[in-house]
């Protein structure tokens, strides 16, 4: 926690700016920038229903925006069975080792990332079809409902799929604002939606709305490899963190 009170509302807007511009570029990382910032200024139990809240705009502006230009063809699968992932996520949450299981997944993920940058042409291609996507999807509807990273697998399998980028990104970003919803429906039902989350809401939303704007215009000029190049950026910073 930062001793000084004066810093609260400035790192609660720069997170908010931050978070919501690579969401709008890239259509992910949210939680990843938003709990390295705000985790410094606020308990778990305040960051992550906030970190929600703020995700849902993130992630809902910039699919208003680019509606017409992404594809959601593959989307169908990864969602419906994501639903059923996160009541076993959050099941785990209270039977596994978290720090094992941070572990593992942090070093699954620097090996991944690392791999990928080295071994650009590496793809599954459509290897086990739509069953193998379902599976993706409860595994990603499991890692939200565990460690609130809901959108990480669905992005590194629409990127091993060799999908376009506006493919890929019509699969996770919609597949995380769903997650997002559940998982506010669910802090509500456990009372963590609290005057100060709405507060500290509406200071971020400004922030959102400017950040989630310039990330959009942004996203038109990055070709496939940029994209790419930036996927595997945050994929790699999200399983540093993790191992942090």
């Amino acid at each position: 926690m930062i001793v000084d009170p004066s810093l609260y509302l400035p790192l609660l807007i720069l997170g908010a700016f931050l978070a919501a511009f690579v969401t709008g570029a890239v259509g992910f990382a949210d939680a990843l920038i938003l709990n390295a910032i705000w985790l410094h200024i606020m308990i778990p139990s305040a960051a992550i229903p906030l970190v929600v809240s703020c995700g849902i705009a993130m992630h809902a502006l910039p699919l208003y925006r680019l509606r017409h230009s992404l594809d959601f063809s593959r989307l169908p699968p990864f969602l419906l069975f994501g639903v059923f992932g996160v009541p076993f996520g959050a099941w785990a949450l209270t039977q596994l080792d978290p720090t094992l299981f941070r572990n593992l997944i942090g070093g699954m993920l620097v090996v991944y990332g690392l791999w990928m940058l080295f071994r650009p042409s590496t793809s599954v291609g459509e290897a086990g079809g739509r069953m193998a996507d379902r599976a993706i999807g409860m595994l990603g509807g499991f890692m939200g409902g565990f460690a609130g990273l809901s959108g990480l697998f669905p992005t590194l399998w629409s990127g091993l799929r060799g999908w376009p980028k506006d493919k890929q990104r019509g699969v996770y970003q919609p597949f995380v604002l769903a997650m997002h919803l559940f998982g506010l429906a669910i802090f509500a039902f456990n009372g963590l939606l609290t005057a100060r989350t709405g507060n500290d809401l509406l200071w971020c939303l400004p922030a959102v709305f400017i950040g989630s704007w310039l990330g959009v215009m942004v996203y038109p000029y990055l070709n496939e490899i940029m994209f790419r190049r930036a996927i595997l950026a945050l994929v790699l910073l999200s399983g540093v963190t993790l191992l942090l």
